[in-house]
């Protein structure tokens, strides 16, 4: 997903991401690339929203400014993500979930190993902006107990 934000959104982001670390003890982490950028966005862990029709769920999400997107950024922070959240939080499953139409995540979420089930997928009514409201799809990781 493309990190398109204004200041006081890409604030009020930060704020509301903080908080749920403060809150649940991990979250998203800012992405940097020394010697390539300072920021380039962030991936983690968080609750999804209360409202989604899979909650309550762990989700591994990210988000990058496009001009950082097919450089491995996103899949190595997701991985990293998910290594958290089975191997330091005992997570038992990780859900991922975009657009149907957003193929680049939709790489992404694959590239980690998670799987996806039609039947979890459901219109994004959460999304204000979508009219009609488009059609997400939702991926599953389960921890793999040794």
């Amino acid at each position: 997903m493309a990190l398109d934000l204004s200041a006081e959104q890409s604030d009020a982001q930060a704020t509301h991401l903080q908080k749920h670390v403060d809150q649940h003890g991990f979250g998203f982490w800012a992405v940097e690339v020394p010697g390539v950028a300072p920021f380039l966005g962030f991936v983690g862990l968080k609750h999804v929203e209360p409202d989604l029709p899979f909650a309550p769920a762990i989700e591994a999400g990210w988000r990058l400014a496009r001009p950082y997107w097919g450089f491995g950024y996103a899949t190595e922070g997701a991985l990293a993500a998910l290594d958290h959240g089975f191997d330091t939080l005992g997570l038992p499953e990780i859900v991922a979930y975009t657009a149907a139409a957003h193929t680049a995540s939709r790489r992404v979420i694959e590239r980690i190993g998670m799987a996806h089930n039609p039947t979890d997928d459901f219109d994004a009514v959460h999304r204000k902006l979508d009219d009609p409201p488009s059609r997400d799809v939702v991926y599953r990781k389960r921890r793999v107990k040794l």
